[in-house]
């Protein structure tokens, strides 16, 4: 018997992996949501949506892919990791994606084929290619500038592909160094990590999500400040040390996860820490 279902839950509530139907909407992705909705469709070109890491990146991006639910008209592109070795690789990788069946040889047959599909596919038949990708922070310089290339394909009134990376802080320095691309960058947007209050709202829609009714609560309102002290407000934290204390409360037969249960998590998570460490 799964851990969740001795506490009345139907499903893991605080597994790490990007879901959206557990996706938190704090103010701060709420603003990141609908701001890239708006420049998606106005086909504005180049969005990037930063954040430490575990703030919510990765899940944000697959929530995007919900706010445009088989609308026709789009056609949606995720990269989920883009180390590529070579720019030819990766613009090869983009002509496979797209659909494109022309033989590319080299980057600039498959530059050409890239734009010849992006006329055809923006122009001719209305539609809007959207690449998203995810660890952005990998993007090489070649890729980058790349990328700048691709966003010079436009029409007098919108751009043909339109680009949203997401990518940890350290991609700023790198793009800083990049002749003109930051200058294409119409939404810039930073995740900011959750609040105390949105930590607390974070964990129970995750347990009603989960299928905890109405009315119940799993954890006291002084385990929330100390699992937001230790976290900072890191979804990905918040989750990992969450499922802990479910696992916990379950194994010393408890309804409640209190203050003093999460702190001794935090004690032996903060001693094994140290000795890996060491």
């Amino acid at each position: 018997m799964s851990y969740y279902t001795v506490l009345g839950l139907t499903r893991e509530p605080f597994s790490t992996s990007p879901d959206p139907a557990f996706f938190f909407r704090s103010s701060s992705h709420v603003q990141a949501l609908a701001r890239l909705e708006i420049a998606i469709r106005l086909r504005r070109g180049l969005s990037l949506i930063l954040g430490d890491v575990g703030t919510g990146k990765t899940t944000l991006a697959r929530t995007v892919l919900s706010a445009f639910p088989q609308e026709d008209g789009f056609a949606f592109h995720m990269v989920l990791d883009p180390s590529f070795e070579s720019e030819y690789q990766f613009l090869y990788q983009l002509t496979r994606m797209f659909g494109i069946q022309s033989q590319c040889k080299s980057t600039l047959d498959c530059r050409e084929a890239i734009e010849h599909h992006l006329f055809q596919s923006g122009v001719l038949e209305g539609k809007t290619t959207v690449l998203i990708i995810d660890e952005g922070q990998k993007l090489s310089f070649d890729m980058l500038e790349n990328l700048r290339m691709l966003l010079n394909y436009e029409t007098n009134e919108f751009k043909l592909l339109q680009v949203v990376i997401f990518a940890q802080m350290e991609l700023l320095g790198r793009l800083a160094r990049v002749t003109n691309f930051i200058d294409r960058v119409a939404l810039k947007y930073i995740i900011n990590p959750l609040s105390e209050e949105e930590t607390a709202e974070m964990i129970q829609f995750r347990l009603r999500s989960a299928g905890l009714p109405y009315g119940r609560g799993l954890f006291s309102s002084e385990a929330v400040s100390v699992i937001h002290r230790f976290t900072q407000g890191y979804p990905r934290q918040i989750a990992l040390l969450c499922h802990n204390a479910l696992e916990s409360m379950v194994i010393h037969d408890k309804s409640v996860a209190d203050a003093a249960l999460v702190e001794e998590l935090i004690r032996h998570e903060s001693r094994w820490l140290r000795e890996a460490a060491a």
